[in-house]
């Protein structure tokens, strides 16, 4: 995608005209992409993240912890709130003050409780409550293998 007119012989002014409408018309329409990255306020500055390096988020009292590699910010803002804004980079709720960003999930486990540990890249465990574990499940659906994975214990009884 050429944006700039190519030079070589002189244009007239209605050539111009129709290369900078062009141009102007392929700039517009990559000014209304959605934007990969997600604008932070931190410490009176302003943050531009990319949600794909946001491992987990979670809830501290009136603001939320946005979980890095190795960094982390505090933002005032509740976690439903963060939770709406995320849905669409990938991120499900699996506890009333945790969410996670699926693309590092890498094990899922059961517990007696009904509850379920989430393991994400880096180690950390996270559980997943009986109240989120519908969100889990949509997430599983995806996945080869489950099978009886996420039955009660009644279904497994059967």
């Amino acid at each position: 995608m050429n944006l700039i007119p190519q030079i070589g012989l002189p244009q007239t002014s209605e050539e111009q005209t129709a290369n900078f409408r062009e141009a102007f018309t392929r700039l517009q329409e990559l000014a209304r992409r959605p934007s990969t990255r997600i604008a932070i306020k931190v410490k009176r500055r302003i943050l531009f993240i990319n949600p794909d390096d946001v491992i987990a988020v979670l809830a501290e009292g009136n603001y939320v912890l946005l979980q890095q590699h190795s960094t982390s910010h505090l933002l005032r803002e509740s976690i439903s709130a963060v939770a709406e804004k995320l849905e669409p980079f990938g991120f499900i709720r699996i506890h009333r003050s945790v969410l996670v960003n699926t693309a590092f999930v890498e094990e899922i486990k059961p517990y007696p409780t009904g509850e379920y540990g989430l393991c994400v890249k880096g180690g950390k465990e996270y559980t997943v409550t009986r109240t989120y574990k519908e969100n889990l499940k949509s997430l599983a659906e995806f996945w080869i293998g489950t099978g009886g994975l996420f039955l009660d214990r009644e279904q497994r009884a059967e």
